[in-house]
């Protein structure tokens, strides 16, 4: 390192010089800055430490190694091409905070995979929340607000979980290291994969990504899709590799999207369902714990941020360029979008894992670490769930979007800079496919012999998609195939949307009732003492009446001579 500082620390002076400055030095600094905070992570040596001392504890602010690395690498190109196709953004459209934000954001991603310890973990993980939620918020609309909030409520309850788990397990250890931690029966490690799994969209906690990354702004979106639940598979496959639970949740994770994102409308919203499905493939190899299942499922973390990312730049491009983004409202777009189009199916055929694009080179590694252990249910749910995404992702997209039937709109390819930015994704995906063990695999953290162009896992992944794509096509030439409806989709959130405020509702009158009967007798008991009281006490009472002062001296007599008897009569 030519710059002895943990790498957080250049991208937040970037985000703060970005938010002071304007024009050409501040798209000048959103270019540099990632550059820069890259090469200055080439070489660095293995184990070297940034730490000091606190109420007797010891904070690892940097400790690099080949987990580390590898996702410092990633997070740094991912907000070099971010940055890229933002650049264009205007004052109107938000561009300070939406700059400033998106390297604030970058920056606290790095915060958390070269944190060495569980209490700079949980100051990283709150400030990812803080720091990503504008993106949603600069939109401007009403939706993306309350989404925000929502967002930020649950992201905040993961880091109160994170806190908690490492309090106790400091209570446990004596120790805050984050290394493995396993689930050894203890509350704190629970607590702690628990907020782990919310960030990486666990089923029933993954709501909150399909509620927000379609409600984020046109480039948001390109940086949501990069560093929050790439964060959490940090975190799992530091943590939790071999936790042979995430075998079962991942491979859960990695069918049920499918149903929900066939029949999704909303076209970003389909890519938030498929990266749920591509997050559980990770999730998966983590939890098989071996070498090639956890290199699989960093990799796969790895390309899945560019081709996910290209896709999510594909989509937006067509939200700025027309301002609509339902599949129902779309189509025919090739004919004045061309370059749009080519680089989404690029994407497309990259997450779909095509023979020589980047899914290809990660997929195959996870699907065939579950072969390996045994898990051969898993391994054939991890190929019903390839199959889908080529459905979804891989053919949906880009059909509804640019070609299907044609929408009538007329329009143009975005900006430069937008195009370069998937231009320069979009090569990626192919180089990486292409040449994985020149690329990819040299950076990977373990030590492996994986070749992914052999002839079985080409022939099986060709027939896959060639089968896939059958489907499609006889679906849809029978109109069978389901339809793009305008309407909205309820997934988990009807639980909070529609079950919670019914059912607070209905406890809200039961305790409204009970507490009026409640009063009610009480007042008519109290009612009723007053009214006994009043007879004696009001108006003409006993008790209230105006007496003469020669009758009270004749009963004070009467009492004194009462009281004499009965002392004497003793």
């Amino acid at each position: 390192m030519w710059i002895d500082l943990p790498p957080f620390i250049l991208l937040f002076v970037g985000g703060v010089l970005a938010a002071v400055t304007r024009g050409t030095l501040r798209k000048s600094i959103m270019l540099a800055v990632p550059i820069l905070g890259g090469l200055n992570l080439i070489g660095v040596e293995h184990g070297a430490r940034f730490q000091y001392e606190v109420a007797g504890q010891t904070l690892t602010l940097f400790r690099p190694d080949g987990l580390s690395l590898l996702f410092g690498y990633l997070f740094h190109l991912a907000a070099f091409i971010g940055n890229l196709f933002a650049l264009h953004l205007t004052d109107e459209e938000g561009a300070t905070l939406q700059h400033s934000s998106a390297l604030l954001y970058a920056g606290s991603a790095l915060g958390a995979v070269f944190a060495g310890d569980l209490i700079t973990m949980f100051v990283f993980w709150e400030l990812l929340a803080f720091t990503s939620v504008f993106l949603i918020w600069a939109r401007g609309t009403e939706r993306s607000y309350r989404t925000g909030f929502r967002y930020l409520v649950i992201h905040v309850l993961s880091g109160v979980l994170l806190l908690s788990g490492a309090i106790i397990r400091a209570q446990e250890t004596g120790s805050i290291e984050f290394g493995n931690i396993g689930l050894d029966g203890s509350l704190g490690a629970w607590l702690i994969l628990i907020s782990f799994g919310i960030k990486a969209a666990f089923p029933l906690a993954h709501n909150w990504l399909t509620d927000s990354y379609p409600e984020s702004t046109a480039t948001g979106a390109v940086f949501l899709s990069a560093f929050t639940t790439k964060v959490a598979i940090y975190g799992l496959a530091r943590g939790y590799a071999g936790t042979e639970m995430l075998v079962y949740i991942g491979a859960v994770m990695t069918a049920f999207p499918i149903f929900y994102a066939v029949i999704e409308n909303d076209l970003r919203r389909v890519l938030g369902y498929s990266m749920i499905n591509q997050i559980g493939f990770m999730v998966t190899g983590i939890g098989l714990g071996t070498a090639l299942g956890v290199n699989g499922a960093v990799a796969h973390a790895f390309n899945d941020v560019i081709f996910k990312g290209l896709l999510f730049m594909t989509m937006g491009s067509v939200l700025r360029q027309t301002g609509r983004i339902n599949g129902s409202d779309l189509g025919g777009l090739y004919k004045t979008m061309p370059w749009t189009a080519a680089f989404c199916i690029v994407g497309a055929a990259s997450i779909s894992a095509f023979p020589l694009f980047s899914g290809f080179a990660s997929k195959s590694m996870v699907m065939a670490a579950a072969l390996e252990e045994g898990h051969s249910i898993v391994w054939l749910v991890l190929l019903f769930a390839a199959a889908g995404v080529f459905h979804h992702a891989g053919i949906k997209i880009p059909f509804f979007a640019f070609y299907g039937h044609d929408s009538g709109i007329r329009t143009t390819d975005p900006p430069k800079n937008m195009l370069v930015a998937m231009g320069i994704s979009a090569v990626l995906c192919i180089v990486i496919g292409t040449f994985p063990e020149q690329t990819l695999y040299r950076i990977l953290p373990f030590e492996g012999g994986y070749h992914p162009y052999d002839v079985t896992h080409v022939l099986t992944q060709t027939q896959l998609l060639f089968f896939g794509a059958l489907a499609f096509v006889g679906l849809q030439k029978f109109h069978i195939y389901p339809a793009e409806l305008r309407s909205i989709n309820i997934d988990v959130e009807w639980l909070y949307r529609w079950v919670a405020p019914r059912i607070v509702g209905g406890v809200g009158s039961l305790v409204s009732r009970i507490d009026g009967a409640v009063r009610g007798t009480a007042v008519s008991a109290a009612r009723r003492v007053i009214a006994v009281g009043s007879r004696d006490h009001a108006g003409e009472g006993l008790l209230a009446r105006t007496w003469p002062t020669g009758s009270m001296l004749l009963w004070v007599a009467i009492l004194l001579v009462g009281y004499i008897t009965f002392y004497l009569a003793r």
